[in-house]
């Protein structure tokens, strides 16, 4: 495979988009264009990382999914009612993706593509950003049935790459009634299964691909993506209360068209 560097810069652009709302599967095609790193196989490790994101999400929030396991009484998002709201959450995106995999990769993964995704998703953002929805839902806790799959229909729109499953999750949350903390703490930790599953698959009918000597290069991406991930919840955590979408949404705006005109054009 490439060289290390190239698993370095790759898993870093992975951990930092992951969780924000501006697209991490664009940025990967975009940087792997840039380093000359495309193919099947590029794809592949793209997939690979995102469990390094993953990770860091279950090592943060690791007492929500200890309860999932082990539920506690004074949590009602724990045990059993946890693991169905998760459930209820993935079943759009893994039935829609499913449907549409081969699609999804043989036209949806070009830079083209994931410049008029970053555009929609975010006009949507300002959209969203510019309304005013009425709270009904603060913390985990709180979640329901309703709006766990609601959110997941909201998430089969990061099916298209570009489009952010975080920005799609959260602007679902917050239109159906979650707090803006709420829908991006959900978002993270509802993106754990459909990510395992997602990667999961992908790996399963792509791992003839690979061989023992790309090892290092996975495992740089993986450990470079876990650590690049923690530092961006974290941030985005702290910022979530006093920063809106539309920052996002703008910077969405600004790469687009450089994307269009020097990758497209």
């Amino acid at each position: 495979m490439d060289s290390i560097w190239s698993a370095v810069i790759l898993s870093i652009v992975e951990g930092l988009t992951e969780f924000l709302p501006v697209s991490s599967t664009g940025h990967l095609i975009i940087t792997g264009d840039l380093l000359n790193f495309t193919g099947e196989k590029a794809s592949v490790f793209s997939v690979f990382i995102q469990l390094g994101a993953i990770l860091a999400v279950v090592v943060l929030y690791w007492q929500r999914f200890w309860g999932l396991l082990r539920p506690r009484a004074d949590q009602k998002f724990s045990g059993l009612r946890g693991i169905w709201l998760l459930f209820l959450t993935c079943i759009p995106a893994c039935v829609m993706g499913l449907l549409f995999h081969d699609f999804i990769k043989a036209y949806l993964f070009t830079p083209a593509t994931v410049a008029v995704a970053l555009v929609v998703g975010a006009i949507m953002m300002i959209v969203v950003e510019r309304r005013s929805f009425v709270v009904k839902s603060v913390t985990l806790d709180d979640m329901t049935p309703k709006l766990a799959f609601g959110i997941g229909c909201f998430q089969c729109l990061a099916l298209w790459p570009g489009f952010s499953r975080s920005a799609s999750t959260i602007m679902g949350g917050m239109i159906l009634g979650a707090g803006r903390k709420l829908a991006a703490e959900y978002s993270f930790v509802a993106a754990v299964p459909i990510m395992v599953a997602a990667t999961g698959y992908d790996m399963l009918k792509s791992i003839g691909l690979f061989t023992a000597a790309d090892i290092p290069f996975l495992a740089v991406g993986f450990v470079g993506s876990f650590i690049s991930a923690l530092v961006a919840i974290k941030a985005f955590i702290a910022l979530v209360g006093r920063v809106s979408l539309v920052p996002f949404a703008v910077y969405r705006l600004i790469l687009a068209p450089l994307v269009f005109y020097f990758m497209v054009y």
